[in-house]
């Protein structure tokens, strides 16, 4: 662990967007997790960093006693992300990997940043000791950044599955539902672009078409990991007794925002009385009992949210909430074998679903279907889903997107779900959905 870092008060509020571009955009290993560009609440941190042994991030015990104050619930630590293939394997189900070149781990230990409480309008630099003053006063300078430029269509998608070749495996998936051998199946499948793409250009209009409580901006060297995921993965913070609180808020179930107010009550409407979504979401929630169960006290296991509608710009989500109060010595390592991949995005019963998806998928999700965010020193933690994003190589982007199979599922609609959480990602890139999507 590195020496802790100093912390100084900004005069003023900035936005965000001003001092990411001022002071963090040419850094070659930089992050900016994001609560929005209207943010009232929440926090946002920006920094950079240098790439860590993913070792030493899962090392750490999880929040299980009370921590020195800081000013937000990240004081240092790690920000990065985890991708589904190697949590696939490491869980028991058969896996592939990417070739694109984009680790499947990657976490940077932060060395400077800033973070921002949008409930009080308040910034705080930290560096170390001596520096923090001088960063605090570097934020408070920032000027606005050039707006984004109008998007260029660069080239159209190319998808891993056709419209019919992705219906035919709804129809495979419900086969193995028939059989017995899953409940529930999370099918993806992914668009890719060839092209050499600006990350914080593509990030800049994402966020500003469909904003999200946990975007992110994770660049590492030439890859980047760009998200206006609207599902946290797991949070964890001190507990009230002194314990470590876990939860995790999956998302199963969505619609489209309709085109005027009546249309768009009626599509929240329905979402939350389908028999089929919620049933979906059910399972779900009774998948990430049993995974938090494993790390935590007996009897601490609670659903706290069943079926709640939750809206975005694009989509309406049906979403829940379970925590528990985590055993104490918890490492990050074991909460993630306990809970990793997310049941959301694998389905149920969990290595089932995924050894079944391996044969379906017929090719690796890469770090869609993952995890991104934060890992503090004192093993407070806040990850969200790998969803609704967008992952950069060099000369290739590619977003992944999917939905929850089950006995009840019609494959016209699942696959007209995929075009529209696609199709957001896929517009800051550039690029349209390829045709039948």
């Amino acid at each position: 662990m590195s020496d802790p870092l100093a912390t100084s008060d900004v005069a003023h509020w900035v936005d965000p967007a001003s001092v990411f571009a001022a002071l963090f955009a040419g850094e070659p290993h930089a992050f900016w997790l994001d609560a929005g560009p209207d943010a009232a609440e929440g926090w946002s941190y920006m920094g950079a960093g240098v790439p860590d042994d993913a070792a030493h991030v899962r090392a750490t015990v999880c929040a299980d006693g009370l921590r020195e104050h800081t000013a937000g619930p990240f004081g240092g630590g790690w920000i990065g992300w985890a991708g589904y293939d190697e949590a696939a394997a490491r869980a028991g189900a058969p896996s592939s990997h990417d070739d694109d070149g984009v680790p499947h781990e990657r976490w940077l230990r932060v060395s400077r940043f800033v973070a921002f409480d949008h409930s009080t309008m308040r910034a705080h630099a930290y560096a170390p000791t001596g520096e923090a003053a001088s960063l605090a006063d570097a934020v408070a300078s920032a000027s606005a950044p050039a707006p984004f430029g109008p998007t260029a269509v660069i080239a159209p998608a190319r998808a891993r599955h056709a419209p019919d070749q992705y219906a035919a495996l709804i129809e495979r998936c419900r086969d193995a539902i028939r059989e017995g051998d899953a409940y529930q199946l999370c099918l993806t499948t992914r668009f890719e672009v060839e092209a050499s793409v600006d990350p914080l250009e593509v990030y800049g209009r994402l966020r500003a078409a469909t904003p999200a409580h946990h975007g992110g901006f994770v660049r590492s060297g030439d890859v980047a990991l760009l998200s206006a995921s609207p599902e946290r993965f797991l949070h964890v913070e001190p507990g009230p007794d002194g314990s470590g609180t876990v939860r995790t808020r999956p998302i199963k179930g969505t619609r489209p925002r309709g085109t005027d107010a009546a249309t768009d009550a009626a599509l929240a409407a329905e979402l939350r009385a389908s028999e089929k979504e919620r049933a979906e979401n059910v399972m779900i929630v009774d998948l990430m009992r049993n995974d938090l169960s494993r790390v935590c006290l007996d009897g601490t296991v609670t659903v706290d949210a069943l079926l709640e509608v939750e809206s975005y710009p694009a989509v309406h989500q049906l979403v829940s909430t379970v925590s528990g109060r985590l055993a104490p010595g918890t490492t990050f390592d074991r909460l993630l074998e306990a809970t990793f991949p997310a049941g959301s995005m694998t389905g149920a019963p969990k290595l089932s679903a995924m050894t079944i998806l391996h044969d379906l998928e017929g090719a690796p999700r890469g770090v869609f279907s993952g995890c991104f965010g934060w890992v503090g020193d004192d093993g407070a933690l806040d990850l969200a889903m790998v969803i609704r994003s967008i992952v950069v190589a060099p000369h290739l982007a590619y977003v992944g997107a999917g939905g929850g199979i089950t006995w009840r599922s019609d494959a016209a609609a699942e696959v007209a779900e995929v075009g529209i959480k696609a199709r957001g990602p896929l517009a800051a890139l550039g690029a349209a959905l390829p045709p039948g999507w």
